[in-house]
């Protein structure tokens, strides 16, 4: 198993520069989702976490997804163009955010190229390699692997975070684009322990799961890449960024969701 949190880094670098407050700016990241799976390595499973802010680059974009009005002077990269794929961008979350999901702007100046770049070689390509090379050695040990890319969700979905502002989400939402990045056994797999719980469980709705499962998800080949969205009140309280009582049941929760995928070969499930 291997098991990624792209969202929870709270090392905000210098050169980040942002015109938002601090206050503002903590409440985009993932708080505490690195906390919640932190027995995922003393149970053998592979762990990578983005110690930087999903603020500053989002690990879970392709940097092609990126809105080049922030961009000052001509970007000489690759654009993307497929309507469907810039989604994120268009809601101002693309790979370098313009707002936050209540709508703040992150920066009262263009970025250069060249900060841009950096971002991308410094934070983004390690990240990818990482999560990369853990994946192919659980594959090539076991002959499947299962990855979960680990978030966490607000209790009512943010004016700019989705396409559905104002939705309550529900305990979880488990996405793995409509089974194309993990076996859709599997993801139910993940759905009825999650809800034997005693949780309420959403699967591809309203988060499908975007690059990270997308491109290193391949069912067909024993790669099952899932999303697994956590909903902020089970666990904290989401004005203070608190943990609060949830914490501790939540987290022994996912503990033995990870102990029952451990010991779930997905070429056996129906």
């Amino acid at each position: 198993m291997v098991l990624d949190s792209p969202h929870s880094g709270v090392n905000y670098p210098e050169d980040f520069r942002s015109c938002c407050p601090p206050a503002v700016l903590r409440r985009a990241e993932d708080t505490h989702v690195e906390k919640l799976y932190a027995f995922a390595p003393a149970l053998g499973a592979a762990w990578i976490e983005a110690l930087f802010p999903r603020s500053y680059i989002d690990v879970n974009r392709n940097v092609t997804e990126l809105d080049v009005s922030l961009i000052e002077g001509e970007w000489d990269g690759p654009v993307e163009t497929d309507p469907a794929a810039l989604a994120k961008v268009r809601l101002g979350k693309g790979l370098i955010w313009r707002i936050t999901d209540d709508g703040d702007p992150l920066y009262d100046r263009k970025l250069t190229a060249a900060e841009v770049r950096s971002r991308i070689e410094r934070c983004w390509k390690p990240y990818h390699q990482a999560v990369a090379a853990a994946i192919e050695a659980a594959h090539a040990r076991h002959g499947y692997s299962i990855h979960l890319n680990c978030h966490s969700m607000p209790a009512v979905s943010s004016a700019y975070s989705t396409d559905f502002p104002g939705l309550v989400h529900a305990d979880f939402v488990i996405g793995d684009r409509d089974g194309s990045t993990a076996g859709p056994a599997l993801s139910q797999r993940i759905c009825e322990v999650l809800r034997g719980f005693g949780y309420s469980v959403s699967y591809n709705h309203p988060y499908k799961g975007v690059e990270l499962v997308r491109r290193y998800g391949d069912p067909a080949a024993q790669r099952h890449s899932i999303q697994v969205e956590v909903n902020r009140k089970l666990y904290m309280d989401e004005g203070t960024l608190e943990p609060h009582a949830g914490f501790a049941t939540l987290q022994g929760h996912l503990r033995e969701l990870v102990q029952v995928l451990l010991a779930t070969d997905p070429r056996k499930l129906a």
